[in-house]
């Protein structure tokens, strides 16, 4: 998984995640989790600064 990283996910995420994985044809959850993450990571970037980062993550909701 990952290059051989493995991250923790609680199991009802990762029941939602295979659900959504199989319905929009990704080959396997790791494949379905590389695309979200590569999404959410490209609405960060052009961002000229660290300030500009966190200001888009609190945005985003992920930090407060």
């Amino acid at each position: 998984m990952f290059g051989g990283a493995k991250i923790k996910i609680n199991k009802q995420l990762l029941e939602r995640v295979k659900k959504y994985a199989e319905l929009a044809g990704f080959s396997s959850v790791d494949e379905f989790v590389e695309y979200a993450l590569e999404k959410e990571l490209s609405k960060l970037s052009g961002s000229d600064s660290e300030e500009e980062i966190k200001k888009k993550l609190k945005g985003l909701g992920y930090i407060s």
